[in-house]
């Protein structure tokens, strides 16, 4: 039951409802469950059925397909921080005799490695994963179709080459270990790699007539880690939650934040990116985090933005005509557009460093304006004073630098370079100087000033 603060607006649950009905209903969906989560719980959940019987609710199972690369990328990254595995490892490092020994481990969680984007004939997901008993059957003759890192394309082989992976490092199955290091901390008692009821049966929609005929559910072998899972519109948003904050028990903060950060190329035709393990998909007005997914007779969305603190999921039991991660991101919008998130106060800092203190306000790199800031816990906040140029937020270090966390400067060193006497001379970030004044004189800018210093040109 939640707080009055925390419900949803009266309108926004009658909007939130009838796009769930509109899409079951365009989409002929057999059903469709959906669920939003604001503020770290479910605020929202509806479903939708065409069949006999109840309709689902946000703990009937469905099958979500690609979003199980999401549990896997965990895993993998959970080896890395481990120190048992490194991401620029080459897989050949791990798993011997491949054929696909010399993409790495960065190149695979972000579908960078050339590897081909379906196993051979039969259609994998619609056969039994005996069907490919050996790694050999999954990836075919030639596995690699594009030079490793030169473009995105996306590989169901290889999210099965990082399921391998985890199970040689770690000894135990990829199911084991995701029931173990991600499902029982999370709490997500309801995401199983079989069906478990209350569950809903796939279908698929004829084209051009109401009729349906039931999808098979093959257990997918070892191409379980691309695309296996069952799971709930509640379990996924707590896995939502999950990947938007961290949690030391599975994932730190700064772990997931890197799973969110674009690892490849833009995917073929836009400018939507994919990071690892997650899509990173650029609205008008938004950024949202996540992940589509579909086998026969399913598809399935989750939808997650930081900025707006709002995940959503809409699940559905057709083969095809739902784009349940179209809806997924809808019902996100119609949440953070009708009632955005209402700021936290804002509060002074504990204590003033008067040392950081002397350091705010405006700097120079040349004849570029900038101001800086001072943050919470020792950080500081570079930005153009114009509002064109480049800036950067920083976090302190130790010895006494900072390294910037954004765009251009992600990665970079800044630091304060001092005078003989103490007094600081200028800023370095990255070999640019910034100095108080333009060219400011007495300042260590490289190539020097001219000595006859700022002039006009008279005529």
């Amino acid at each position: 039951m939640t707080s009055p603060s925390e419900e949803l607006l009266p309108g926004t649950r009658r909007s939130l409802l009838h796009r769930v009905a509109t899409a079951q209903r365009e989409g002929r969906a057999p059903s469709l469950a959906a669920a939003v989560r604001r503020e770290g719980r479910i605020v929202w959940s509806g479903g939708r059925t065409g069949l006999e019987g109840p309709a689902p609710d946000a703990d009937t199972q469905y099958r979500i397909g690609s979003i199980t690369k999401t549990f896997t990328a965990v895993l993998v990254l959970r080896l890395r921080d481990e120190g048992l595995i490194d991401l620029d490892d080459q897989l050949e490092k791990h798993i011997s005799g491949t054929g696909a020994g010399s993409a790495t481990v960065f190149q695979l969680l972000g579908h960078s490695s050339g590897l081909g984007a379906e196993a051979p004939a039969p259609w994998w997901e619609r056969t039994p994963g005996s069907l490919r008993p050996e790694l050999a059957d999954v990836l075919g003759e030639q596995p690699q179709m594009h030079p490793a890192g030169r473009r995105f394309h996306y590989s169901n082989p290889g999210y099965t080459l990082l399921g391998s992976l985890i199970e040689a490092v770690r000894g135990v199955s990829w199911e084991e270990a995701l029931r173990r290091e991600i499902l029982e901390p999370l709490g997500m008692h309801r995401t199983t790699a079989g069906p478990v009821a209350p569950y809903v049966e796939g279908w698929a929609v004829h084209p051009w007539a109401d009729v349906v005929v039931s999808e098979p559910a093959e257990d997918l072998g070892l191409m379980a880690p691309a695309g296996q899972l069952w799971s709930t519109a509640a379990d996924l948003l707590r896995f939502a939650g999950f990947l938007a904050e961290g949690d030391d028990r599975v994932l730190s903060a700064a772990s997931v934040r890197e799973m969110r950060t674009p690892a490849s190329p833009a995917a073929e035709g836009g400018g939507n990116s994919y990071g690892l393990g997650l899509q990173v998909v650029k609205t008008d007005s938004r950024v949202l985090f996540g992940h589509a997914g579909s086998l026969p007779g399913f598809v399935a969305g989750l939808w997650f933005s930081e900025d707006d603190d709002v995940a959503a999921v809409a699940l559905a039991n057709a083969t095809s005509g739902l784009p349940a991660g179209t809806v997924a991101a809808e019902l996100l919008s119609i949440v953070a557009d009708a009632e955005p998130r209402i700021p936290e106060p804002w509060r002074p800092l504990p204590e003033a460093d008067e040392e950081l203190l002397a350091l705010t306000g405006i700097w120079h790199w040349g004849t570029h304006t900038f101001t800086l800031r001072l943050t919470g816990g020792r950080g500081l906040e570079l930005r153009p004073l114009g509002g064109t140029g480049r800036g950067a937020s920083f976090v302190p270090r130790p010895d006494g630098t900072w390294t910037g966390l954004h765009d251009y400067y992600t990665g970079e060193t800044l630091r304060v370079v001092r005078r003989d006497d103490g007094s600081v001379d200028h800023l370095d970030l990255g070999s640019f100087t910034f100095t108080r004044e333009p060219y400011e004189a007495g300042a260590d800018v490289p190539g020097g000033l001219d000595p006859a210093g700022w002039r006009g040109l008279g005529g």
